[in-house]
């Protein structure tokens, strides 16, 4: 069974800055499409980043210019790099593993993080 452990949430101010790290067990991190989500209360849960497996990146145009996804397969490990935070940005931020159409497919996901930005 694979584990999704996120990190590196808390608080923060306006303008500030915050690193998240998720650390999976297990052996499929190389070939699974890392991706973080974030949900605000009374929220749906959004899309705001992704890493292909092979080290493809996509934006939500909310967090483009300001955050950056990356992913270290030695550490088995992926980032999301939040500069120039904004209260908006205040959410629980999930990390996702995903592999479709080829086997063996799986979707885990990670138990969340809280990240608030405030004043």
């Amino acid at each position: 069974q694979v584990q999704l452990v996120e990190s590196g949430g808390g608080l923060v101010q306006p303008g500030g800055s915050l690193r998240l790290s998720c650390l999976a067990s297990g052996s499929i991190f190389s070939i699974a499409d890392m991706r973080w989500y974030r949900q605000a209360p009374g929220k749906q849960r959004e899309l705001v980043a992704t890493v292909t497996s092979s080290g493809n990146t996509n934006y939500a145009d909310s967090v483009l210019g300001r955050f950056t996804i990356s992913r270290d397969n030695a550490k088995n490990t992926a980032y999301l790099q939040m500069n120039s935070l904004k209260p908006e940005d205040t959410a629980v931020y999930y990390c996702n593993a995903q592999r479709r159409k080829i086997q063996p497919q799986f979707n885990y996901w990670g138990q969340g993080t809280q990240v608030t930005v405030s004043s």
